[in-house]
């Protein structure tokens, strides 16, 4: 336990003391790596949602045509709308998340290392609140 509070110690240190004058930590180039790799990354996923969603129709397609017994279909194709629900909450969390971390990033300008600990609080908030949601709605008798 000592050894990883050392650790911690040793790596938060630096950030904290500076004996530079105000300076900003992180250039403004970083922050647009950042977004350009963050929207890549979310075109790319979006792209293979695509691509999977029309995968399995067009395997479902072939399981009908080719004549499988029903329980055979019935377990391949069984979809679970709460699922459905539960992946929506989610993404509705995270952007939720994301707008308010944004929103306060933009009120607190310099763009700094506390940018990044705003954005982190912010969607840790969101997947918290997405956790309860799934405990409250996992609790409730059908």
């Amino acid at each position: 336990m000592k050894k990883s509070i050392i650790i911690l110690f040793a790596i938060v240190c630096p950030f904290i003391v500076r004996a530079q004058g105000e300076s900003e930590l992180y250039p403004p180039e970083v922050f647009r790596v950042i977004v350009t790799i963050f929207t890549v990354g979310l075109f790319m996923w979006f792209v293979l949602a695509i691509m999977k969603r029309l995968m399995e129709n067009k395997l479902k397609h072939k399981i009908v045509d080719k004549g499988v017994p029903d329980s055979v279909v019935a377990s391949v194709l069984k979809t679970n709308p709460k699922e459905n629900l539960n992946s929506n909450m989610k993404w509705f969390a995270i952007l939720s998340g994301l707008g308010v971390a944004l929103t306060a990033i933009h009120y607190t300008l310099p763009l700094g290392i506390h940018s990044l600990a705003i954005m982190a609080f912010c969607i840790a908030g969101s997947f918290l609140g997405y956790f309860f949601f799934l405990k409250h709605s996992d609790s409730k008798p059908e």
